[in-house]
């Protein structure tokens, strides 16, 4: 019987990883940094629109923060496994901070070119890359094994307040600063977080386990020996596997369509009815982590993972055939139920059964499929709704992704049964 299963005999604690010291201040200083990054993406986009008022510019913007994941995640992970995941978290905010000072000299100057853009979208998304893993990898040292179903699903609420929180804030502080001093203040929010990793009594040299040996980071063969370590693993295969297909499927391509979806609804004001939209799937991420917290109420596993997934594509496929505002309303809060429940249950059990001495490069696998896949979700949803409509392009999506689902949970239980003896 699986560890997951163990666990989940034991009487629930609700917030049970905010007992463990550290974690509290983690999770603040790890949401704050969170709205940083969405107020820099508030000003940045809306001044890059109002300069060059670019569609393709807007595009590269949406690659730029989704490709390092699917080309770099493996490495960022494999370094998280060989120094200080602290080290690394502080060298991502560097390169966020890098990025707010680069747009506000640029802002100021009023110098600002598409290959100053480019570039800084650039660095960004790779700040995000060399953040993720190691984030994921510092959580398991602050709360351990036992409390890490609770330590992911906070730190998934704590990323959808700060994604909330961003816009709010960040429009703000257009209003209050204008573009070019807003920005740069947003240096300043990324600093809680940095300050705090310097002395934090977590990290390689305050593990128990032993450390592991060291590899060459960035080789092509160090990628393929992750890959076979875990190909007889069922579990962090399986779920590795389902949150690369959502991702590569759809991932959140369709967020960019509600405007449409929203008009669609019989909705003249589409920026009205587009924010209620966003909001729903929001809240309903959002209630989701208080009531598994609270309650204990869903038990982790990947049977249960997969259930999840099923129910979250057959949401989205009512989301793209719904012709009732309300009913529209009510099933994108069931997917940011389903979504977040899903992503936290599938992330903790991949942290949970990869083997230790490879955690960061297996954590950087899952981030590869789970973040990385998402730059091709704009296909399927995005290009495919210009050829046949985005209720079609979304809904077919949802049909494909619930086939391949039931395809891995086949698999999955086949995999799960006894082989008979000899």
């Amino acid at each position: 019987m699986t560890n997951a299963v163990e666990s989940a005999r034991e009487p629930h604690r609700a917030f049970a990883a905010l007992y463990a010291p550290g974690y509290g201040a983690y999770l603040i200083g790890s949401a704050v940094a969170m709205m940083a990054d969405a107020i820099e993406h508030v000003i940045s986009y809306w001044m890059i629109y109002q300069k060059f008022q670019s569609p393709a510019l807007g595009g590269y913007a949406v690659i730029s923060h989704w490709l390092p994941f699917l080309l770099f995640s493996v490495y960022s992970g494999a370094l998280a496994d060989r120094f200080d995941p602290r080290r690394m978290i502080q060298l991502g905010m560097g390169l966020f901070m890098l990025c707010s000072l680069a747009w506000g000299v640029l802002f100021l100057t009023g110098r600002l070119e598409i290959w100053h853009a480019a570039v800084i979208l650039s660095v960004h998304g790779i700040a995000g890359v060399l953040w993720a893993p190691a984030s994921q990898l510092l959580v398991h040292d602050i709360v351990g094994r036992d409390h890490l179903h609770s330590a992911v699903r906070l730190m998934a609420m704590s990323r959808v307040l700060g994604l909330l929180g961003g816009p709010a804030v960040g429009g703000a502080m257009l209003l209050l600063f204008g573009p070019s001093l807003g920005i740069l203040v947003n240096i300043l929010i990324y600093l809680p977080l940095t300050l705090w990793l310097w002395r934090a009594p977590f990290g390689p040299a305050f593990r128990k386990e032993p450390r592991p040996p060291a590899r060459r980071a960035g080789s092509l063969a160090g990628v393929i020996a992750t890959a076979r370590e875990i190909a007889g693993n069922r579990i962090v295969l399986s779920m590795t596997l389902v949150a690369g297909a959502s991702s590569f499927v759809i991932g959140n391509a369709y967020q960019a369509q509600m405007p449409e979806f929203a008009a669609d609804l019989g909705h003249a004001d589409a920026d009205l009815y587009y924010s209620m939209l966003l909001a729903a799937n929001a809240a309903g991420a959002l209630a989701a982590g208080i009531l598994l917290e609270s309650r204990g109420i869903v038990q982790a596993s990947p049977k249960t993972a997969f259930v999840l997934m099923l129910l979250w594509c057959l949401c989205i496929g009512g989301f793209a055939a719904a012709t009732n505002y309300p009913l529209a309303l009510a099933l994108l809060f069931g997917a940011g139920v389903l979504n977040l429940a899903f992503g936290a249950m599938s992330q903790a059990l991949v942290q949970i059964h990869a083997p230790h001495h490879i955690r960061g490069r297996v954590l950087g696998l899952y981030n590869t499929a789970q973040n990385g896949m998402r730059t091709f979700s704009g296909i399927t949803v995005g290009m495919g709704g210009s050829l046949i409509g985005v209720h079609w392009s979304l809904g077919l999506s949802a049909l494909a992704l619930l086939a391949i689902t039931l395809g891995l949970l086949a698999y999955d239980m086949k995999e799960e049964l006894p082989k008979p003896a000899e």
